[in-house]
């Protein structure tokens, strides 16, 4: 029920905000053409295909906003400035692939810059206000749901921090039952205390009760078909919280399969088949651009410089650990002296004034210019840009014996860079607590992915080419 309020208002704000931005990019560029002669935008242009892209851009980052990270009707200012972001970052990444695509000159480029930053600043206050207005005007007096809580008072104490969240989707406390004794800070707890656990059914006969909820699984089926049958002969709903996941050292996430109930230890937005796709589809867009023509060009500088400083062959091809663990050769730019194969060797990890690399090996990579070439395994689907980085299968082995739920990473394909590096974790793991942070933002990036975080991490990544980090050597 509080799930179904809680997407409802997300999709009903999508929806608001998807009209609106169409209707202003309309109302913009009418604006444009009668008042502004600077901006080259003629009525002969034809704005359809751009005004199909700004609308897909809205509803593809609409997907899913009941959830983000935080309760989507109380976001702050930073959280509505990333929703913006992530808003206007796929309508500008479709209408300027419609541009290139389609060769248009007519279109002034102006014009849809300037579109996209006023609808930024736009939906930065859109975002902040709007799923507020929208709750208090669809959850007023009428919907809302007077809630009995019944259970432990120290289940309370947990749960208090989510009632008051849930409060704007229409949750009203109407008062608790418990068998525990009262604590000073009664209080603090939701409502009023109305009684003990057996007097439930008393309560929901004296009370209008809109929604009952169990702080604890039953302990009987007996008990459960009690307090099932009592909410059915008083029309009132039934939430029951499953505390089980606080025996288990680990965070559960719950799933239903095909009416089945279950736990799994993490959420995976890429096995969502649609997910896939768009990843890969921006795989094949970036990368073959960059095989055809960048690299070739690159090819040919690095081999004059490997020629003058570290002669031998121009790749440093080895095997890597990929999806689901299989084995697949990963293509470098060498940067370091040629020397013969030694597996034990070459896992030692790279630091600071390494004498195994020439100086133009060093250049590459701080500049990352020495990973140009897994474009190639992203293009033949090795790969993804995006993804926890592959390391050498000893210390793929030695980093798993280390750390616990390490082979988490290998649920994706790796990638060319990660949201670990491009926060700043790249180099040489000098300590267990670098390696439980990169493992940590790894699976972080493996239950949070999106199309936005991929640009996100993309964009840094190109700062950090300019910018490198003093870990990068």
């Amino acid at each position: 029920m509080i799930t179904t309020r809680a997407r409802g208002l997300a999709n009903l704000h999508a929806g608001v905000t998807t009209l609106g931005v169409g209707l202003f990019f309309w109302l913009y560029g009418e604006f444009i053409m009668r008042y502004v002669p600077i901006v080259r935008l003629s009525r002969e242009v034809n704005l359809i295909p751009y005004f199909a892209c700004v609308i897909s851009g809205m509803l593809l980052a609409s997907r899913d906003l009941s959830r983000l990270s935080v309760p989507f009707h109380g976001m702050d200012v930073g959280e509505a400035a990333r929703l913006a972001g992530r808003q206007v970052g796929f309508m500008a990444v479709l209408t300027f692939a419609m541009m290139f695509a389609t060769l248009d000159r007519s279109i002034s480029r102006l014009f849809l810059g300037t579109f996209l930053v006023w609808s930024w600043l736009g939906l930065v206050l859109v975002n902040l206000r709007l799923p507020r207005a929208l709750a208090r005007l669809v959850f007023q007096q009428g919907h809302q749901l007077p809630t009995l809580f019944v259970g432990r008072v120290a289940s309370f104490a947990q749960l208090n921090p989510w009632i008051l969240e849930k409060q704007p989707l229409g949750v009203a406390p109407l008062g608790f039952l418990t068998d525990d004794p009262l604590p000073e800070t009664a209080s603090e707890l939701p409502g009023l205390p109305l009684g003990r656990v057996s007097d439930l059914s008393r309560v929901l006969a004296e009370r209008v009760v809109g929604q009952v909820m169990l702080l604890e699984l039953p302990r009987t089926d007996a008990a459960a078909q009690a307090v099932i049958a009592l909410c059915q002969e008083h029309g009132c709903r039934l939430l029951i919280h499953n505390d089980t996941a606080k025996n288990y050292t680990h965070s559960l996430v719950p799933t239903t399969e095909a009416g089945r109930h279950f736990y799994t230890l993490q959420e995976e937005p890429l096995e969502d088949p649609l997910n896939r796709l768009l990843k890969r589809a921006c795989d094949i867009a970036i990368s073959l651009p960059i095989v055809v023509v960048l690299l070739p060009l690159l090819s040919g500088w690095v081999w004059i410089m490997q020629r003058f400083q570290a002669p031998g062959p121009l790749f440093h091809v080895r095997e890597r650990r990929g999806q689901n663990g299989r084995a697949f050769r990963m293509v470098k730019f060498r940067s370091m002296h040629l020397a013969t194969a030694d597996p034990a060797a070459e896992s030692k990890q790279a630091g600071p004034g390494d004498a195994r690399i020439f100086p133009f090996g060093r250049f590459m990579r701080r500049r990352s210019i020495d990973e140009f070439p897994q474009f190639w395994n992203v293009l033949v689907g090795d790969m993804s840009v995006v993804g926890p980085r592959p390391y050498m299968p000893l210390l793929d082995e030695e980093f798993r014996q280390r750390t616990r739920g390490y082979r988490t990473r290998h649920v994706v394909k790796p990638g060319i860079t990660g949201l670990a590096q491009s926060l700043g974790y790249r180099g040489e793991v000098t300590d267990p607590g670098l390696l439980d942070r990169r493992l940590y933002w790894d699976v972080h990036y493996i239950t949070h992915w999106s199309l936005w975080l991929d640009l996100q991490i993309t964009v840094r990544t190109l700062g950090q080419l300019l910018w490198p980090p003093r870990t990068a050597y």
